[in-house]
């Protein structure tokens, strides 16, 4: 608001593009609450506040994952919750000569975008914010542990990839892969196995 304009039709222009960003803040801000008073009703409460220890994981993360995949129950280990997200690689083989390529993207699009934006907070250090503090001490210790399990390994992943000269949008995805078997080992501990 301090800006200086020299046209008046500039200060005009100016203004209705700060109200558009303030409408769309207290729209997002509604949204959120809305989310946030549904979801203790929900079947997955437990998981969604679990997730939320997890590094790059908020409300709206771990609500949009939980909703996108279901019950990650259904998933009898982690690989099948990876090539359902579309998280492994294509693979080319004749015979005894194997190749692999990109990953397939063959899975959920919403949930592999989540994951894949939550994995790029893996590249600073390990360490749990102020913010971010009482999000962890919410979780069951359970979920706490393999959180920091998970960001302990993940970090250091992201480091030692980008010493071996990866693209950083490859360091992501392995990453992202790598924390999808991380929220499905959080899962399996606060949800009881399906029966077949």
């Amino acid at each position: 608001m301090s800006q200086k304009l020299e046209h008046r039709e500039q200060r005009i222009a100016f203004e209705e593009l700060l109200e558009g960003v303030r409408q769309e803040s207290e729209r997002l801000e509604r949204l959120e609450d809305a989310i946030r008073e549904v979801v203790p009703e929900w079947s997955l409460a437990e998981v969604v506040s679990a997730l939320q220890a997890v590094r790059g994981i908020d409300l709206i993360a771990a609500v949009g994952v939980l909703a996108e995949i279901g019950d990650l129950s259904r998933f009898q280990n982690p690989r099948e919750l990876m090539g359902y997200l579309g998280l492994v690689p294509t693979e080319n083989s004749t015979g005894d000569q194997v190749k692999r390529g990109g990953i397939t993207k063959a899975g959920n699009g919403r949930a592999r975008r989540i994951l894949v934006e939550a994995a790029w907070s893996y590249r600073y250090p390990p360490r749990v914010s102020r913010d971010k503090q009482t999000k962890v001490e919410a979780a069951p210790r359970v979920a706490r542990e393999i959180a920091w399990k998970a960001q302990t390994r993940l970090c250091g992943r992201f480091r030692s990839l980008e010493r071996k000269g990866k693209r950083r949008t490859v360091i992501v995805t392995a990453i992202a892969r790598e924390l999808s078997a991380f929220i499905w080992a959080i899962n399996r501990e606060l949800m009881p196995p399906r029966q077949a």
